[in-house]
């Protein structure tokens, strides 16, 4: 199963509102399962790499079913690096989290603009609020 749009919206939505509660800019990307785009935000002021790091980061996270933070402490602690998976997109920047319905993922979410620690924790906090 994947993410409705309505879902992905909302939760798009969410973000943002959580950015503009913090009095920053980000950019927001909640992908389907297989880290397909469904929505996207980017907000005025937040850095243009950042819009491409959000993607990245929600694609990583829906493919490989787990946190960006947790593939980037997996490739230091056996010393591979991020070519490993031989997918370009596939990111360990902090702020990619997968979205999980009755068990199974069904997108993710990634944040970008802020430290990755930041990013990550709003990313999680929108997907607490909505889901």
């Amino acid at each position: 199963m994947d993410i409705t749009f309505d879902l992905a919206s909302a939760l798009n939505a969410q973000a943002l509102r959580l950015a503009e509660e913090k009095q920053v800019s980000i950019a927001v990307a909640v992908v389907d399962a297989h880290g397909e785009l469904v929505s996207f935000s980017r907000m005025n002021n937040v850095a243009f790499h950042a819009a491409v790091l959000a993607q990245n980061k929600a694609y990583t996270a829906a493919r490989d079913r787990q946190p960006t933070a947790n593939l980037a402490a997996w490739a230091k602690e056996t010393g591979k690096d991020m070519g490993y998976w031989t997918d370009s997109r596939f990111t360990g920047i902090q702020g990619g989290v997968p979205i999980y319905q009755d068990g199974n993922v069904i997108g993710a979410i990634g944040i970008s603009g802020m430290s990755e620690q930041d990013d990550a924790a709003l990313a999680q906090a929108a997907i607490d609020a909505m889901v």
